[in-house]
């Protein structure tokens, strides 16, 4: 009978031990802070085109972070134009970046008004959003990211 006890206070123990330390685990990680980085055209042709986003990753924990997905949204003048996900891993070392390239193919008419916009005046708005998810020695964790700029067919980006 004594032995049951004993081990049910050692289970008890053990589950309030391993609650506080992922609590106090998620309270110690800092978010990684993705910012847009830059477009890079890859090409424009008659119908549409070809760009990179480019995002930044930056890890201020004093450990390494393993990306293991990235989910993104590219929006010109609020017309989404492009998603989807990189779910090939990447590593941000710690208290340093890494720069994320990701893909995006697009067609004039699906710009619609935008689209016209940039032919006419050569610049347009956009928005890139999505989620990071990450792991860490005390656990994994998905934090969503949002950039905003002006694109110039001429200049690149502001």
């Amino acid at each position: 009978m004594r032995s049951r006890f004993v081990g049910a206070v050692a289970a008890t123990l053990l589950a309030v031990t391993t609650a506080a330390c992922a609590t106090l685990g998620r309270g110690v990680f800092k978010e990684p802070i993705v910012n847009f980085r830059n477009v890079e055209v890859k090409g424009l042709g008659l119908s549409g085109g070809s760009l990179d986003v480019v995002l930044s990753v930056y890890n201020p924990n004093g450990f390494k972070l393993d990306a293991t997905r990235l989910t993104y949204q590219l929006q010109v003048d609020s017309i989404q134009v492009g998603t989807g996900a990189l779910d090939q891993q990447f590593v941000v070392q710690e208290n340093d970046s890494s720069l994320v390239r990701l893909p995006v193919s697009f067609t004039y008419a699906g710009l619609g008004a935008a689209g016209r916009q940039l032919i006419q005046s050569g610049s347009v708005n956009y928005r890139v959003l999505g989620d990071v998810t990450v792991k860490t020695p005390l656990g994994s964790f998905t934090r969503p990211y949002s950039g905003t700029g002006r694109f110039s067919a001429l200049s690149g980006t502001r």
